[in-house]
């Protein structure tokens, strides 16, 4: 499974609409409203990197409103869930 996350830009007003929009795209699984130099961040999971390029390349066509978008993959997740089951392998 690819995990990716993409910061969008929104145009003023549209966060809540675009938000949606994107939340209700498959192969995605979560999408915030955050603080900073982005409106909106979405985690993207997929099989296989070319459907990254297939659910970012489809946000033009779902949201009117979206103004940029920086797609980031993700190489390798450090969760504590995952730390500790990996030190009680044999225990």
């Amino acid at each position: 499974m690819i995990s990716a996350l993409c910061f969008v830009k929104v145009a003023p007003g549209k966060v809540n609409q675009v938000g949606e929009a994107l939340a209700a795209i498959p192969g995605v699984r979560t999408v915030y409203s955050v603080t900073g130099s982005v409106d909106l961040v979405t985690i993207i999971e997929v099989p296989g990197h070319e459907g990254v390029a297939d659910v970012v390349g489809s946000f033009t066509a779902a949201a009117d409103g979206i103004v940029s978008t920086e797609t980031h993959v993700a190489f390798r997740t450090y969760r504590r869930d995952d730390i500790d089951a990996g030190f009680s392998i044999g225990a």
